[in-house]
Order: C-alpha cells, then sequence, then structure tokens
C-alpha cells in the first residue's frame, strides 16, 4: 500500500486530495492547523501544527511515498511576511525534509497567478514567464516558491513538480462563489468593465483528480501544469446566471477599469499608510482579475498524464449551487 502525507488536508482542495487517495487505496496521513473534527472520521493519520515546524514535518514526511503540499497562505491583502513565512519558508522546509526522508514526489499546488500582473492571458500554457512585479503578496510568494520546488526536481532523487489550479469553486468552498454572493447580496459587487472577460475556472473534484494523476505519472517531474476546465467561461454572464439561480440579484452598475484599478491603488494606500484593518473594497488585483482574460491551455496535462475532467463545467456547476442552496 503507497503511502501520502498531504499538507493542507483539511482544507477546500486538500480534503477533497485526501478522500481521492483513499479510495484509491492509499495509506493517508494529513498535516494541518486548527481543528477539523471531521478529519477524525476518515482512515488517517493526523499531524497537527505548522509546515514550518521542521521536528513536525520531518516527522510527517518520514516513511510517506508522496507528498501533497497544498497548505498556504491565501488572500488578496495582509503583511508580506505573513504571506513568505508559511508560503515560501513553509516550502522550503517540506523540500528539505522531503530530501532527507527519500520521499519519491512532491506534488506542489500551485497557481495561475504566478504568471498574471494585470494582462490579458488567452489561452496561456507553460511558457509564459513570471512576472517581475506581482500587485499581491500571494501571487509574489507562491512564485517564489514555485521555483524553488521546480529546481529543487531530482529525477534520481527527489521529483517534484508543480499544478496550478485557477479560481476552484465547488462543494464545500467558503471563499470564492460565498464571497462572490456575500458581495452580491450586499451590494457592493459592481462589474468592472464591459463583461467580455474570459476567464477559467476549475471545479475542486476534477484539480484533486489532476494532482493525483500527475503524481502518479512519471511524466511530470520538473513541471509546472496548468489545470482548468477545458473551455473558459465569460466570466460576468456566468456571475450573474449563479446569482440568478441562488436567487440573487446581480450587479447593476458597471464601473471602467480605469476608475477601478485607480481605487484600488488608492484604497490600499491608504490601508498600507493608516494601517487599517481588513482588506480594502477592491485592490488593483481584484480589479484586474474582473476585467481581465485569463484563461489557460490544458494540453500538457492531457499529453503527460491523461488528464481529463471528472465531471464537465455544466455537473460541476449544478453540484456547487446544489451545495450553495442547502441550508446551513
Amino acid at each position: 500500500m503507497k503511502k501520502a502525507l498531504v499538507t493542507g488536508g483539511a482544507g477546500f482542495l486538500g480534503l477533497y486530495i485526501v478522500e481521492q487517495l483513499i479510495s484509491r487505496g492509499y495509506q493517508v496521513s494529513v498535516l494541518y492547523r486548527g481543528d477539523y473534527p471531521h478529519l477524525a472520521q476518515l482512515p488517517v493519520t493526523i499531524f497537527k501544527g505548522s509546515v514550518t515546524d521542521h521536528q513536525l514535518v520531518a516527522q510527517a514526511v518520514k516513511g510517506q511515498d508522496l507528498v501533497f503540499h497544498t497548505a498556504a497562505k491565501v488572500g488578496y491583502w495582509g503583511d508580506y511576511q505573513d504571506y513568505y513565512h508559511t508560503n515560501v519558508v513553509g516550502t522550503k522546509n517540506i523540500i528539505a525534509c522531503c530530501q532527507q526522508a527519500d520521499v519519491k514526489k512532491l506534488i506542489y499546488t500551485s497557481s495561475p497567478s504566478v504568471t498574471m500582473n494585470n494582462i490579458d492571458i488567452h489561452n496561456g500554457d507553460e511558457s509564459l514567464p513570471y512576472p517581475d512585479y506581482y500587485h499581491t503578496h500571494y501571487s509574489a510568494t507562491k512564485s517564489l516558491a514555485e521555483q524553488l520546488l521546480l529546481k529543487s526536481h531530482n529525477p534520481n532523487g527527489l521529483q517534484t513538480l508543480a499544478i496550478r489550479p485557477h479560481l476552484i469553486l465547488g462543494p464545500r468552498d467558503n471563499h470564492l462563489l460565498p464571497r462572490l454572493l456575500n458581495r452580491a447580496q450586499s451590494g457592493k459587487l459592481k462589474q468592472i468593465g464591459p463583461g467580455t472577460n474570459r476567464v477559467s475556472v476549475t471545479y475542486v473534484e476534477n484539480a484533486a483528480h489532476a494532482h493525483i494523476l500527475a503524481a502518479e505519472s512519471n511524466n511530470t517531474g520538473g513541471k509546472a501544469y496548468f489545470i482548468n476546465e477545458p473551455e473558459p467561461v465569460l466570466l460576468w454572464n456566468w456571475i450573474k446566471e449563479v446569482l440568478r439561480t441562488l436567487g440573487t440579484q446581480p450587479p447593476r452598475i458597471g464601473v471602467p477599469f480605469f476608475l477601478a484599478y485607480g481605487a484600488g491603488w488608492c484604497l490600499e494606500w491608504v490601508h498600507r499608510v493608516f494601517g487599517l484593518q481588513g482588506e480594502p473594497m477592491v485592490t488593483r488585483f481584484i480589479a484586474s482579475e474582473l476585467y481581465r482574460n485569463h484563461y489557460f491551455s490544458i494540453r500538457r496535462a492531457q499529453q503527460d498524464f491523461n488528464y481529463e475532467p471528472l465531471f464537465s463545467l455544466h455537473e460541476a456547476q449544478a453540484r456547487t449551487i446544489a451545495s450553495l442552496q442547502q441550508p446551513t
């Protein structure tokens, strides 16, 4: 029986990876912070703590065949050192411990945002360069961590690879669609630009499936892979359709991109200078995300490990909406 460790295995994507590994017959361990009683119901070994804790990580990776590193500090706003400590220092720690423990393969959950910086991306592939500058600490630190990980690839030792799922949605999501729904219900969601931009989205069970297929393939070492649904959505039409289905009024007011982007710059400056708590109402990154085209090709994943989604976008959307309609 193969053994696998999932860092951040109590999180949105991580938990689906854990469940799929169990269904494939793996002996699974999970490393996470916080308190998640539902994991005690699963046949897993639990290590509780931070990926920056060298002693704990060394204990967790010992004897593992595969390590899936999904743990990260996410979000669009916050202190750089907090992001750097978890996303970069934590990844360095995971790499070092895996090398010392003779782990066969380390699969890193990255992000397409490592290639994005207020530019339109049409059917982008893995030849896209890393930008010189990022508008979010999350993107900047995920980029540093991904580059460290890929440079650590050793065909005769620890093999490493990165998966870049874009805008993950699905049941148990507590971030993407719930956040949009909350902003729409409070009247704070505004359409940015004319609403013609196309964007890739990823169903969470498809993302988890891609991680495991890539881990089990012999063709993936030292590479990064975009993972998303094969066809992009027309972002604002898709958002409005989802909101109407959930009985929520879509945004009626549109804001030109240059105004939203300028407001983001000003609000970021005010928050930094005055040390305001919470996130700005809009940031440059959010304005760009909601205005620009950013969709990606999955051809490399299809070629290297025969990736095909488990669920179509139609099925994924139906399952996601059904979960949001359930009483909490």
